[in-house]
């Protein structure tokens, strides 16, 4: 069986383009079929890998003298092992595997070929330490690593190249590690927390409250600096955490609402609104929709919705036409055609600035979390359905690609600052902001008003 199965992974094509194995809709749906042909426990239909055993799915991950799994192969399938098996069992399982290679190996003679299978090894670990670091945070994996290491060492007691290698692999491992759990330290001791302002704004003067047209009154520069940090967010750890990125879309989407509902003259306010139009449209221009979006997410909050006399200043001509492009209906069809032609002009783009793509973050989960509810991990014969995969692993690399481009655009220190550490104000404080600007209409909002105001006096 062994036999079988390795000829026919070196025989059999390995890995499937990801932009042909599914048709391309507004939906981002696949539905899994049945092969066409198959071959030992794995099942291929037009040449692409669409199922298998979880045993096969591992003989598959693992090289031969003669065999290198495809890299879209090995970052999917790990991806997506978790689900089935844990990070140390399946490192057990390639390790056993490893071990009976070398063994035949060794019982051939075959030095070269022995050379040759432990440098496929030595890569296959490395990638998997690039890629999902995490999975050697648990001190029974970095054991296991360290046994199958030390036994590949063995193989080249000669001249140490591997050990070399192996040496370098795992203290960049180690320093990964170490580096995520620092950030995670320093998020957690240096968060922000949302701050009431709502109490003082009439105790301020208006000109000695500082805003951001105070900092920057161009749009397309602020656009700028709001993609330099969407790209450049997670660089220096290399840390791509969901929780960092809701929050950032949600610290975005209350400054804008915080700068709008803190200007206490309707003119300058309108101003202020039309300014984070002009943002929000440059960013679209940018490719940067992820901003876009939590722009108008803040210009659509309660407290600046209501404000009436300052939309009724406002041009908004420009602001239906991005909220045109965020329409919900039809699964965000209207966003999912504009990112798809960002996406194709990345892709034959000469310059970096022409490479940006920022999808709505949110939305990604969302589809991801689609795709993984929808479609069934094992097909009815048990088999694990790896066209799922193949599909959860291409947005998941497309997103990553995306996040690699080099930011074209200065860092302005001083925009940068303040969008990362100006107040802002919480749900409350926003509403007593926007009545106080603009005062309340009716009964409710007046008891409302009046609830909130009390309720953060006392708290002042």
């Amino acid at each position: 069986m062994y036999i079988l199965q390795k000829t026919m992974r070196e025989t059999m094509p390995q890995t499937p383009i990801f932009s042909s194995m599914l048709g391309s809709s507004c939906s981002g749906q696949v539905q899994p079929d049945m092969g066409e042909r198959s071959g030992g426990d794995l099942v291929f239909q037009d040449g692409n890998l669409i199922s298998g055993s979880l045993e096969a799915l591992i003989e598959h991950l693992v090289p031969t003298v003669d065999y290198y799994p495809d890299r879209t192969y090995i970052f999917t399938f790990l991806l997506s092992s978790r689900i089935f098996i844990p990070p140390y069992d399946l490192l057990a399982k390639v390790g056993q595997i490893c071990t009976k290679q070398k063994q035949q190996l060794e019982a051939e003679t075959e030095k070269a070929k022995l050379k040759s299978f432990t440098a496929k090894i030595i890569q296959l670990l490395k990638e998997w330490t690039e890629a999902f670091p995490y999975d050697f945070q648990d001190e029974k994996v970095m054991k296991e690593l360290k046994e199958i290491t030390h036994k590949i060492t063995q193989c080249d007691e000669e001249n140490g190249t591997v050990k070399t290698t192996i040496t370098q692999m795992t203290q960049n491992l180690i320093l990964s590690l170490t580096t995520r759990n620092q950030f995670q330290e320093i998020r957690e001791k240096f968060r922000q927390p949302v701050t009431d302002k709502g109490t003082i704004l009439k105790s301020k003067p208006q000109a000695a409250q500082k805003d951001i047209l105070s900092v920057c009154c161009d749009p397309l520069i602020l656009a700028q600096q709001l993609t330099h940090i969407e790209l450049c967010r997670g660089d220096v750890t290399k840390t791509y955490t969901l929780e960092a990125y809701d929050n950032w879309f949600n610290c975005l989407s209350m400054l804008v609402a915080t700068e709008i509902c803190r200007v206490v003259k309707k003119k300058q306010r309108t101003r202020m609104v039309e300014f984070f139009i002009d943002v929000a449209r440059e960013c679209f221009n940018i490719g940067n929709f992820n901003s876009m979006m939590a722009i108008i997410s803040g210009m659509n909050l309660s407290p600046v919705a209501r404000l009436k006399k300052t939309w009724s200043k406002v041009k908004t001509a420009k602001f239906d036409v991005l909220e045109h492009h965020m329409d919900p209906s039809s699964n965000f069809c209207n966003y999912r055609t504009a990112l798809q032609g960002a996406a194709q002009r990345s892709q034959t783009a000469n310059s970096s600035r022409e490479k940006i793509v920022i999808p709505v973050f949110n939305l990604f989960i969302k589809d991801i979390y689609f795709l993984h509810k929808i479609h069934t991990n094992r097909l009815p014969n048990g088999q694990i359905n790896f066209k799922k995969f193949w599909e959860i692993s291409r947005q998941i690399h497309d997103f990553l690609t995306w996040k690699q481009v080099e930011c074209p655009f200065e860092k302005d220190k001083k925009i940068q600052s303040y969008l990362l550490t100006a107040p802002i104000y919480s749900e409350e404080a926003l509403f007593v902001a926007s009545f106080e600007s603009e005062g309340p209409e009716n009964h409710m909002e007046k008891d409302s008003w009046k609830t909130l105001r009390t309720t953060l006096l006392n708290r002042a």
